[in-house]
């Protein structure tokens, strides 16, 4: 999972698309047939940073597996971090572009709290894959865009019609077919996705509500604050109550402190990638390619865990993929 799924967890920070002016310095307006050519060129180059993305943003959920299991370390210990490192680079990468003033935004109250969202999804996240088969958590976890589709409802008032509720519903069962042969083996960490999600959502909405009024970048670097805040919240209470996923470990080796650094490169530059990719297309030409995260962990989990999904949890993994892609699909053709 990522923050911008985003990651994947970030996705919600974009800003509006800027349309092309057709125009190169003080030179003459370009005709209409090279308006075109550089808005297909703009799309094309949005979704390839995406498709980039979604393969990379996975790699930081293969790379925590395996260091829960072979290193042990801990699931939050891992979150911790990926945030120091999200908000050290990203502070450098805005000091250098913008100078200090760049770090203040219009809403670093709010998009600290967007971080301590999302710093809870993915450190629930990362318990949940140190336990459940990779591609069988992110699936679950894709019902993050029918609770959006409720949430935006609640809280946004936006218009959701019958046929996107009922595709909800049929991918909520899809979910549920999945929860049910993984709940009777693993029992209630099976749920862990579930609660990632709907933390996510509440971390996307957010997003939705500021994220046409600030910098992106900026955004980012206070959700990394935020998300340290919580991960620094569940060290503390793991070391009072004993419970090892959520306690401190330092690593007995130099080799997952080489995996720790991969994860925060893979999750900054990720989360950079879909933001530009959201820069350049509209969200609801990008928004199914984060599918690719299944694939991705599918393969992984093969190759890397040797973890393969029965006929009944892929039949669920396609029935909220199909329900996900038609209120995509939906959402597209009402608003346009």
């Amino acid at each position: 999972m990522t923050d911008e799924q985003s990651s994947r967890p970030e996705a919600g920070a974009r800003p509006p698309v800027t349309p092309l002016t057709g125009t190169l310095g003080a030179g003459p307006t370009l005709p209409a047939a090279g308006e075109q050519a550089h808005a297909r060129a703009a799309v094309t180059g949005a979704i390839i940073l995406m498709v980039t993305a979604m393969i990379m943003a996975p790699l930081m959920d293969v790379i925590s597996k395996y260091l829960s299991n072979r290193h042990a370390i801990s699931p939050v210990t891992i979150t911790w971090t990926r945030f120091i490192g999200q908000a050290v680079l990203l502070f450098f990468f805005i000091a250098l572009r913008q100078g200090l003033s760049g770090l203040n935004g219009r809403h670093n109250l709010l998009n600290f709290v967007r971080g301590m969202l999302i710093g809870g999804a993915v450190s629930v996240f990362f318990i949940a894959i140190k336990y459940l088969p990779l591609a069988e958590a992110i699936a679950i976890f894709f019902v993050e865009p029918l609770i959006v589709l409720q949430l935006s409802a609640l809280f946004l008032g936006e218009k959701v019609g019958w046929r996107r509720n009922l595709a909800a519903l049929v991918g909520f069962g899809g979910a549920l077919l999945i929860i049910q042969p993984t709940y009777a083996i693993f029992g209630p960490k099976a749920l862990l996705p579930l609660v990632t999600a709907v933390l996510f959502s509440f971390y996307l909405i957010l997003s939705r509500i500021i994220g046409q009024k600030e910098n992106p970048y900026t955004m980012q670097f206070w959700s990394g604050l935020g998300g340290i805040a919580t991960c620094s919240a569940f060290l503390v209470i793991g070391q009072l109550v004993g419970f090892e996923d959520l306690t401190l470990t330092m690593p007995a080796s130099f080799e997952p402190v080489i995996w720790l650094a991969v994860i925060i490169i893979i999750a900054t530059v990720s989360h950079l990638l879909i933001i530009v990719a959201f820069s350049r297309a509209e969200a609801s030409l990008l928004a199914p390619f984060q599918y690719l995260e299944i694939a991705t962990l599918t393969i992984a989990g093969y190759f890397v865990f040797g973890e393969f999904p029965t006929p009944v949890r892929w039949l669920g993994i396609l029935i909220i993929i199909g329900s996900g892609l038609y209120i995509f699909l939906r959402e597209r053709r009402v608003k346009g």
